[in-house]
């Protein structure tokens, strides 16, 4: 019976996905900080769910989660899913705010990464899933902070890709468009300093005046669903984006960035020592 580990499931896409997972017949550890949000699973599921307090900042509440989870035997799919949004614009961020954003959204997953693959490693199988955002792709005035923090997730996810894939260890990265939970709600978070000159940039999308909260398209539960069917797949996709909002964005930033490379391809080839047309061989950065 496979086991799933998942974070920040008090509400949205790990609630959902916490639940897909017991539904469908596996065994869940079932984590947030508080875990009297919790309950429920327990009730519900006494044999399969584990629910464990977790806050991913702390290192050794990490590894502690860890060892807990060894009552199942192993961890064969891990969700990163526990992080929160920040509205700044990059002049506003607070060194204390993006300090604890970076914390949760990037180092978090990092340890529970870094606690879960050797268990992996021995199995020469598993799965990593890391939830990132439309925003990694393209990034909206004052949410400079918070996509930094998901392409930081995005950059090492891929370098692991190409670690562990040979070991027989998937890694998923999602990149949700809006979705009805709580981020816009309660996960949302601002900076104090306003500063006027950005009142017509990242002014317009501080927490007052975003309306979007409850109206937002996605549904978590049918996220969760298609997120358990692409860790099962055979050809499980590194990216994979959910909602038709994240399909079309992605086309026109693809589009863009296309149209882009284009009109300066002859431009950017000039800073070669010869022609690039006389070096052989491909370069990995």
């Amino acid at each position: 019976m496979k086991t799933w580990m998942i974070t920040g499931c008090s509400s949205g896409l790990g609630r959902s996905l916490a639940y897909a997972v017991l539904r469908k017949g596996y065994q869940a550890v079932v984590t947030a900080r508080n875990t009297d949000t919790l309950a429920d699973f327990e009730k519900e599921f006494p044999q399969t769910a584990l629910i464990l307090p977790l806050d991913v900042t702390d290192p050794a509440a990490v590894s502690q989660a860890v060892e807990a989870a060894e009552r199942f035997g192993s961890i064969d799919v891990l969700v990163n899913n526990a992080g929160y949004g920040y509205r700044a614009a990059v002049e506003e961020g607070e060194k204390e705010d993006t300090d604890r954003l970076f914390a949760t959204n990037f180092w978090g997953p990092v340890s529970l990464m870094k606690a879960v693959l050797p268990g992996m490693r021995r199995m020469r199988s598993g799965a990593i899933v890391n939830i990132s955002s439309i925003a990694a792709l393209g990034t909206s005035p004052g949410s400079g902070y918070y996509a930094a923090s998901k392409c930081a997730l995005e950059g090492l996810s891929e370098g692991l890709l190409r670690e562990i894939s040979p070991l027989g260890i998937k890694v998923m990265v999602v990149e949700p468009g809006a979705f009805r939970t709580d981020f816009a709600g309660r996960s949302l978070t601002q900076s104090e300093t306003c500063i006027r000159d950005y009142e017509m940039t990242a002014g317009k999308r501080r927490i007052g005046k975003d309306m979007t909260h409850g109206t937002q398209p996605g549904d978590p539960d049918k996220g969760a669903s298609l997120i358990m069917e692409a860790v099962e797949a055979e050809h499980t996709p590194f990216r994979l984006l959910l909602g038709s909002d994240a399909v079309r964005f992605a086309d026109e930033v693809l589009e863009e960035r296309r149209k882009e490379y284009n009109d300066w391809r002859r431009f950017s080839k000039q800073s070669d020592f010869k022609s690039c047309y006389e070096i052989s061989g491909i370069y990995h950065f």
